[in-house]
C-alpha cells in the first residue's frame, strides 16, 4: 500500500520513511505542501498520507482542506502530523479533512497502530466500492417485468402501454434485456408442423 510523506524536514522525512519501508510500505515523498498536493490530486493518489501540519506554501491543514473541496469522493486516508496538541488543534485538523492525527516526536508503535487503522479503513472503502460495482452491474442486467400483463387468451399477444397488440416476444423485448431465438417445441412439431410436411409432395417443405 503506498504512503504519502509530506514534510519540509530532511530529517523527520528519513525518520517516517525509515520505519514505513520497515512494516512493508511503499513510499512517496513531497517536500512542501504544494508538491503534496499535486500528488494527491493526481490519477494514482496514494491510499494513505501523512501530512506536517506546518509545511511553506501550503501547510497540511490547508491540503486537507483542498482535497476535500475539489475531491469530496477521494479516499486517501489522511493522517495529519502536529507538534501542537490540546484538543481544540485537534479538533481544527478533523475539521479540516484530516482522518487521524499523531504528534512528533512520534512513538513508532502509535504510528504503527495508527497505520493498521488506515489501512483497515481503505481495505473496507475498497471492498464497499466493488460491491457497488457489483450491484451497479447487476441492476443494469436485470429488468423484471412487474404488474398484471393484459394477454390474449387466443393469440396470446400482449396489450402494450399503447393499448397496442403486440406479440410476447417483441414486448419483452422492449421491456428487458431478454432476447429471443426461435425455433419449434415438440408438440408444435406434431401438431402444426409435421401435418403440413406430410400435406407436401415427398415430404419437402418449400
Amino acid at each position: 500500500m503506498q504512503v504519502l510523506i509530506a514534510d519540509d524536514e530532511a530529517t523527520s522525512r528519513h525518520l517516517f520513511r525509515a520505519a514505513l519501508r520497515g512494516w512493508g510500505f511503499e513510499i512517496m515523498l513531497a517536500v512542501n505542501g504544494a508538491e503534496a498536493l499535486r500528488i494527491l490530486e493526481g490519477s494514482s493518489p496514494p491510499e494513505i498520507a501523512l501530512l506536517d501540519w506546518i509545511m511553506p506554501e501550503v501547510d497540511g491543514l490547508d491540503v486537507c482542506r483542498r482535497i476535500r473541496a475539489a475531491m469530496p469522493n477521494a479516499t486517501t486516508y489522511i493522517i495529519l502530523v502536529t507538534a501542537r496538541g490540546g484538543v481544540e488543534n485537534v479538533l481544527q485538523g478533523f475539521e479540516a479533512g484530516a482522518d487521524d492525527y499523531i504528534t512528533k516526536p512520534f512513538d513508532p508503535r502509535e504510528l504503527r497502530a495508527r497505520l493498521n487503522g488506515g489501512v483497515r479503513i481503505v481495505q473496507l472503502q475498497r471492498s464497499l466500492m466493488e460491491r457497488f460495482r457489483e450491484l451497479e452491474d447487476a441492476l443494469k442486467c436485470v429488468k423484471q417485468l412487474q404488474g398484471l400483463l393484459p394477454i390474449c387468451s387466443y393469440c396470446k399477444k400482449i396489450r402494450n402501454d399503447r393499448n397496442y397488440w403486440e406479440q410476447v416476444d417483441s414486448y419483452i423485448a422492449e421491456h428487458s434485456e431478454a432476447r429471443f431465438s426461435h425455433g419449434v417445441c415438440p408438440d408444435c412439431y406434431e401438431m402444426q408442423l409435421k401435418p403440413q410436411l406430410e400435406r407436401l409432395p415427398n415430404g419437402e417443405f418449400h
